[in-house]
């Protein structure tokens, strides 16, 4: 099978000088974005180069210089420190980056998402309308899971959104949208929610040099009814079978700020024997996931790969540390979407899913004004990795 081109053919004229703009908290993955952006443009050979339409397409980065510093009541302002008239400009902000503090009044404050938000908003604020066009990158989409109303209460997604577009904001990609029907708010302007199962399918069997992936070996599972659409695209694109599980909660109590789970119900064949995957948009404590593996080894399951889009680990570690010990699970994947702790990426059951390429072809084509569609759809990207994985022709255990 001939070996797929690093770098997309654009023959189309850039809408704009091409800007990066990544937020402190999305640092280390704006500056891998910008070397695949530096590496394919100048490696790519156009006859028109040389136009003005294409006037410093070929750099040594494409980040723009940026700053939010900070006063001592933790009050800030955006700082943009070079020309962006004209630029076609794509920001990165990691809201769940919560590493990074600032002095409050002499203590040390962590950032929470509402600090990062306001940040995006300050260097959206400091462009000045004097972009061509803006594109926000927001890997976790900022109060996704305040994005319905069941009583009288905000909508705290949909008002964020509605407020990035009135700030002159064009398109926004996400990834994972904790449910995508929140585009709705913004239904005139673009967004993009992207899933990475290419990404997590490439993790698994570069990793794992024994599964055998047909729908007698192994399953797909969604923890609960809100992540069924995920789990079948996965199942049908691999050719497996899918089960879910649903939450039976207590609605007389209220822990937490929510009524809570009494059992997890299972519905779905018989799992015995098979390895599961499941696979969800996000692991906030892990309580549930870990529950949810838990009940599928009791019904004598094999090998448990749990699968998350963003590893917010609010619980620390410890949990899953516990059940890798007691055979629970086998692999936890993430991506790299979001800040990763340091000791995380240690864990021998952990395997790291990069974004960066991923995240840097949808940026080349857009700014080419070029169609993102065979992005989104990764089925022949899923199909060639699997016949290579079948072959024997991947390097398992390599790092991605």
């Amino acid at each position: 099978m001939p070996v797929r081109e690093e770098k997309r053919n654009l023959n189309s004229i850039p809408v704009g000088s091409l800007g990066v703009i990544p937020l402190e908290g999305c640092k280390s993955l704006g500056e891998k974005v910008d070397n695949y952006l530096v590496k394919w443009r100048a490696e790519r050979e156009s006859e028109h180069k040389n136009s003005l339409a294409f006037s410093g397409y070929q750099r040594d980065s494409y980040i723009l210089k940026t700053k939010v510093p900070r006063f001592g009541t933790g009050e800030a302002k955006g700082v943009i420190l070079e020309s962006v008239r004209g630029d076609d400009l794509y920001i990165l902000v990691d809201v769940a980056n919560y590493s990074l503090t600032y002095s409050l009044c002499g203590h040390e404050n962590h950032m929470s998402p509402d600090d990062h938000y306001q940040d995006l908003k300050r260097i959206i604020a400091a462009v000045g309308g004097k972009a061509r066009r803006i594109t926000v990158i927001m890997p976790y989409l900022y109060e996704s899971r305040q994005h319905k109303r069941t009583t009288r209460e905000s909508l705290d997604c949909a008002l964020a959104l509605q407020e990035l577009v009135k700030m002159g904001v064009d398109n926004i990609i996400t990834f994972d949208a904790h449910d995508p029907r929140v585009q709705n708010a913004i239904p005139l302007n673009g967004f993009e929610t992207v899933s990475p199962t290419y990404q997590f399918i490439k993790g698994l069997l570069n990793h794992v040099p024994d599964l055998t992936i047909d729908s007698d070996h192994m399953m797909v599972i969604s923890p609960d009814e809100g992540g069924m659409s995920r789990a079948i695209y996965m199942a049908n694109v691999l050719g497996l079978d899918m089960g879910m599980f649903y939450k039976r909660r207590d609605y007389t109590k209220v822990v937490d700020g929510r009524n809570p789970i009494v059992a997890h119900e299972f519905l779905g064949s018989d799992v015995e024997g098979k390895d599961m995957l499941i696979i969800d948009d996000m692991i906030s404590s892990g309580e549930s996931v870990l529950e949810v593996a838990a009940a599928l080894k009791a019904r004598k399951a094999g090998r448990i790969f749990v699968a998350a889009t963003f590893g917010l680990f609010t619980g620390g570690l410890a949990a899953f540390d516990k059940a890798y010990e007691e055979g629970l699970i086998d692999k936890v994947l993430t991506t790299n979407l979001i800040y990763q702790m340091p000791e995380l990426l240690e864990k021998p059951y952990y395997i790291s899913c990069d974004m960066s390429k991923y995240i840097a072809y949808i940026i080349d084509t857009l700014n080419h004004d070029s169609s993102i569609s065979d992005l989104l759809n990764p089925n022949d990207r899923i199909n060639s990795i699997l016949e290579r994985y079948r072959n024997k022709e991947l390097d398992c255990q390599k790092n991605m």
